[in-house]
């Protein structure tokens, strides 16, 4: 029951029940990804989906893949022996709002003090 109410209303963690019925009924599978996202187009028209495989997280998305879902290209990375440049990286998750986040010299939630710099700002206080 948990589950058909989360596919029927929370789309960020993964595919909703739309999606699942528009994918059986109009959609043609293209291929799968290192990550396990699978892609799809319409079978009429040109619409492209992904459907994740966990959290919805369209940073994910390897480049080849990226460049297939923005219509950068019409042929698919299955399609040709696509080889990723060497200034593509892997994907690394988003650590924003947890304990990995990058949290610079003086950040109020980091240790330590930024060092003084010339257009530090020095309150006024009344004489």
């Amino acid at each position: 029951m948990k589950q058909l109410f989360a596919e029927l209303f929370i789309w960020w963690h993964g595919q909703t029940m739309g999606t699942r019925l528009a994918t059986a009924l109009g959609g043609v599978f293209v291929g799968k990804d290192d990550a396990g996202n699978r892609y799809f187009k319409a079978r009429k028209g040109r619409k492209r989906w992904v459907l994740y495989n966990g959290p919805a997280e369209p940073s994910a998305i390897p480049p080849g893949w990226h460049g297939w879902m923005h219509y950068r290209t019409d042929t698919a990375p299955v399609d040709e022996n696509y080889q990723p440049k060497p200034w593509q990286l892997p994907h690394k998750q988003n650590l924003t709002g947890t304990a990995g986040a990058y949290r610079p010299k003086g950040s109020l939630l980091n240790e330590g003090k930024r060092q003084k710099v010339s257009g530090d700002y020095d309150a006024w206080t009344p004489g």
